[in-house]
């Protein structure tokens, strides 16, 4: 097999991945590439296979995860359409939010009662109060969740994980494999943001004007710290009913959250940014190379709005905004 045989069977796969994760069933994807049902399926199921030996080589915090660099393998125009979709059904009242906390339970099982490395990414919906006054409660609901289900999906896409929602907010991790390997995910935080921004100016924004509602806009805040620690907070208790046995089965799941320096300051320079924008701390932008430095710009903010400090220098902690 040539080099360019290679590059072009490789590019093949990640297209069928990519489809995959965005709910597009095989036999459309087989259709649109030309190629049979069974080479999709086998592409899938080995990829399943690969991440399921990821998912046992975590075994301690200091193992990686997500260290790929992610932005060329997602299909935002697909993502934009997806989105578009997602919106149509949510205002028709069929949406089903499908976003499991699984994979979010499993990593930070392994890092309980430990501190460690995270990029912290905070998304949130600007001037929300503009759409509850406007819109109706079942109308406004359906649009907040179309979002939340798009970030969501975005974020799972550039290999980070939901920790919470908090209203129209969502907090976000990605984690770090050594402290001295924070350029990957440093990247895919800011390329979910910048890819976060584009489905909603291009994606849900039209359709929201196609139906008269308001546009939405949102702002962003990345940093990475290694002051963050992993906490066990009592059990969330799921009750199911079995109909063979017709017996109550009561499931109980560790409920775990993350406190730390990093994720406050990430939810605080959140506001700093315009709408339709987002911002990076210091130890983001230090973690990146010339060309994307480039795309930033140091913010001037007073020490009345922002008075964060640097842990390790004790001066005021930067931060830098995207440049449009």
């Amino acid at each position: 097999m040539t080099s360019r045989d290679f590059i072009t069977k490789n590019f093949q796969r990640q297209t069928i991945l990519n489809l995959y994760n965005s709910t597009i069933p095989t036999e459309i994807i087989s259709f649109q590439l030309d190629i049979s049902k069974e080479e999709v399926e086998n592409i899938i199921e080995e990829e399943k296979k690969e991440q399921e030996k990821l998912s046992l080589s975590l075994s301690s915090p200091d193992s990686s995860l997500g260290l790929f660099y992610l932005d060329a393998v997602v299909n935002v125009d697909l993502a934009i359409r997806r989105a578009q979709n997602n919106l149509w059904e949510a205002i028709k009242s069929e949406l089903k939010f499908e976003i499991s906390m699984e994979e979010t339970n499993k990593i930070l099982q392994k890092y309980a009662k430990s501190k460690v490395t995270l990029v912290i990414l905070h998304i949130d919906l600007v001037d929300s109060t503009k759409l509850l006054m406007t819109l109706p409660v079942d109308t406004l609901s359906a649009i907040i969740q179309a979002f939340t289900q798009e970030m969501s999906l975005l974020i799972e896409e550039y290999g980070g994980y939901i920790l919470k929602y908090i209203g129209d907010a969502i907090l976000a991790f990605f984690t770090v494999g050594a402290i001295d390997d924070m350029y990957l995910p440093c990247v895919n935080a800011i390329n979910c943001a910048r890819s976060m921004i584009k489905i909603v100016k291009q994606g849900l924004n039209p359709i929201l004007d196609q139906n008269g509602y308001p546009e939405m806009s949102i702002r962003i805040g990345i940093d990475i710290g290694d002051q963050n620690a992993v906490l066990q907070y009592g059990w969330d208790i799921v009750q199911t009913f079995d109909i063979n046995s017709k017996n109550k089965q009561i499931t109980k799941k560790a409920h775990y959250e993350i406190i730390g320096y990093t994720l406050s300051i990430a939810v605080k320079m959140t506001g700093l940014a315009k709408p339709n924008r987002f911002v990076i701390g210091q130890l983001v932008y230090d973690a990146l190379d010339e060309k994307q430095k480039s795309a930033f710009e140091i913010l001037n903010v007073g020490a009345d709005i922002w008075s964060y400090v640097n842990s390790k220098t004790g001066v005021t902690y930067g931060v830098h905004i995207n440049i449009v």
